[in-house]
């Protein structure tokens, strides 16, 4: 069986919460980490077999197949097909995989794959509650099979992961321990520069802006999501936009 290299893999920084790409169209995101890829590696586009991206919520400039669309946008062959897809959080984890497999199987030699997304633009879950303009609640309300399993109960990611905290006795406070270091990891690797080489600057914006200083006391002060939960915003994902290309 073939083998599966990475040969390069850049990112934008992160931006925050109406922060310093909170405008850039996602296209552009993603259409500035494909070119400064191949420029990077001096590989011929025209020998990319597949573009494979990770994106949730494709709705509205997310939509129509975001990974074609950026690899157009950054001025690209043509003949290059593009494919979108989403496995929610693990989208561009998934996009990774099929791009290896892909290699790995021999039907492809070469595979970019990436992810994009503005969370600023297109709010998360956005594409979950799209359908209510035609008359669906959910994606989910209308199935009977889905309703004779499931009910009608919510299903979101913020009650699993209250599910997932009862379900294993995981407390409010080792929550905000595990989230405080993960934090401050990131602080410290900015400040040694860990990510310098994957980050292509966006303008003059070069650093990641989306950690922050923090620390256990101001995160025991916020309001849990729910009444009698352990989930607060400080052990959450932030919104941010970003995109990355290997």
């Amino acid at each position: 069986m073939p083998e599966a290299y990475i040969v390069d893999a850049v990112r934008t920084p992160t931006g925050r919460k109406k922060g310093s790409l909170s405008s850039t169209h996602p296209a552009d995101l993603g259409a500035h980490v494909l070119s400064a890829l191949m420029d990077r590696t001096g590989v011929d586009p025209a020998a990319v077999e597949d573009v494979v991206f990770g994106c949730v919520d494709t709705i509205g400039p997310q939509a129509g197949d975001i990974a074609r669309t950026c690899w157009l946008a950054a001025g690209l062959p043509e003949e290059v097909p593009g494919t979108t897809i989403d496995r929610q959080c693990g989208s561009s984890q998934q996009a990774v995989h099929f791009a290896a497999q892909a290699v790995m199987s021999g039907t492809s030699d070469m595979v970019v794959a990436g992810g994009v997304q503005n969370m600023n633009q297109i709010p998360i879950s956005a594409a979950m509650y799209a359908g209510q303009t035609y008359g669906f609640e959910t994606p989910f309300a209308d199935s009977k099979g889905w309703l004779d399993r499931y009910g009608d109960q919510e299903v979101s990611q913020f009650r699993s992961a209250e599910m997932i905290a009862e379900k294993w006795d995981i407390s409010r406070e080792d929550m905000e321990v595990f989230a405080l270091e993960s934090n401050n990891r990131a602080l410290s690797a900015i400040a040694a520069g860990h990510f310098k080489r994957e980050i292509v600057p966006v303008g003059d914006f070069a650093e990641d802006e989306t950690p922050r200083e923090s620390n256990l006391a101001k995160m025991g002060t916020l309001k849990t999501l729910v009444d009698g939960g352990r989930l607060t915003a400080a052990v959450s994902s932030q919104i941010a936009d970003a995109s990355a290309a290997m």
